[in-house]
């Protein structure tokens, strides 16, 4: 059962409150708690109250609702970087608390989905409504992207007149409260002849707002190294760990002098699996250089949602077949995704933090996992999603 931990209902109680002080609104009982952010990883409880974090620690005071997840990981809630759900007002958008809840996901960044010219809608339709948190990073794009789907398939980046810097910058500026930055796509698909052109447009929005980038990469031009060659620190170019061509490695599989320069000045490396910008090949090079990704998002949309991404903890479960360690690949989806999106009360379950918490279990047996050019990767084991905490609050057992 992948929704809910099963016997939850039986395992669980509410405080008896005749003559007691319920201390909290919430505690997680007897879980392995890994909090990178922390260096935890010890058998303990969590407790929540006032929607934030309370106390971490063996609780014995009252609470109105207690849940033994012995057995189960507890993490600071998962946070996907790279994500597309403007549901109903873009072709490619999926429904934002049907993913978190299947994901385990508390904070969802969506990646460009929406630009200047139709933000509000987005902010006002979805995320003012979701139960889970969505972030945004403001596609310089006037209509964010407009024709990604399975018949039409139109790169917003190929015609420079509808790049908005202005009217990005002033949308950032009264939005600066769930926007976090400027998205911009670039390649041969998504920018067509326009090269490297809208890079520089969307780092010229991104310099007057005080804002970080993303940059989507495809296929040449422009290469992966003039891309990150443009890219400040905290700036985020996703999708990697994507497939030839323009991949991050020189055909005799070592780093190419441009990726080791960008990561020693602050770039993020994020993965953004998506339908055609993950592949075994590549990560296994950049694995055997010692280069793990800094986040590991889905790019979750309706093209991959059923494969070959499906959500982000099928995502996360392909690094940890890989050989990343647990705690880097929980790293990888809470503080460091966190850190990239300077919001320091997320990724963390440090008293006082956002109260947010998923509960995983990890399976073993042989599961197979496949990237976007059809390689199939048998794994022993697999990460699923048993619960998630918003809020201080258990959200749909």
């Amino acid at each position: 059962m992948e929704n809910g931990i099963p016997g939850m209902a039986a395992g669980h109680r509410r405080a008896i409150t005749r003559g007691l002080t319920i201390s909290y609104d919430l505690i997680l009982r007897n879980g392995r708690v890994i909090d990178p952010s922390q260096n935890l990883d010890a058998i303990t409880d969590v407790a929540f109250a006032g929607g934030k974090v309370a106390s971490i620690g063996g609780h014995n005071g009252a609470a109105a609702d207690i849940r033994d997840v012995s057995g189960k990981i507890v993490t600071p809630g998962l946070i996907d970087l790279h994500t597309h759900v403007y549901w109903g007002g873009t072709s490619l958008g999926i429904d934002a608390d049907e993913f978190a809840r299947k994901s385990g996901v508390t904070t969802m960044v969506d990646t460009g989905s929406a630009g200047p010219g139709n933000f509000h809608g987005f902010r006002k339709h979805v995320i003012e409504r979701s139960e889970a948190r969505i972030l945004a990073y403001l596609h310089i794009s006037f209509a964010g992207i407009f024709a990604f789907s399975k018949r039409i398939m139109v790169g917003e980046s190929g015609d420079l007149r509808l790049l908005a810097p202005r009217e990005a910058v002033e949308v950032a500026d009264k939005n600066r409260d769930v926007i976090i930055g400027i998205k911009v796509r670039v390649g041969r698909h998504a920018g067509e002849a326009s090269g490297i052109a809208p890079l520089d447009i969307a780092l010229q929005a991104a310099d007057e707002a005080g804002l970080p980038v993303m940059a989507h990469i495809d296929e040449p031009p422009p290469t992966y190294e003039a891309v990150l060659d443009r890219l400040r620190p905290g700036d985020v170019i996703t999708h990697a760990f994507r497939p030839f061509p323009n991949v991050p490695y020189t055909h005799q599989g070592k780093l190419k002098p441009e990726v080791i320069a960008a990561r020693q000045r602050g770039v993020v490396f994020d993965i953004g699996h998506g339908y055609g910008s993950f592949a075994f090949k590549t990560a296994r090079a950049m694995i055997a250089n010692g280069f793990w990704p800094d986040t590991i998002s889905s790019d979750i949309h309706i093209l991959n949602l059923d494969g070959p991404v499906f959500d982000q903890v099928t995502t996360l479960s392909k690094f940890l077949c890989l050989g990343m360690p647990l705690v880097d690949v929980i790293r990888a989806s809470t503080v460091n995704a966190a850190t990239a999106l300077k919001r320091p009360e997320l990724g963390s379950l440090k008293p006082g933090s956002a109260g947010d918490a998923t509960i995983l279990s990890i399976r073993e047996g042989e599961f197979d996992y496949v990237d976007v050019v059809g390689e199939v990767m048998r794994g022993d084991r697999r990460i699923f999603s048993e619960g998630v905490v918003i809020g201080g609050h258990w959200w749909h057992p």
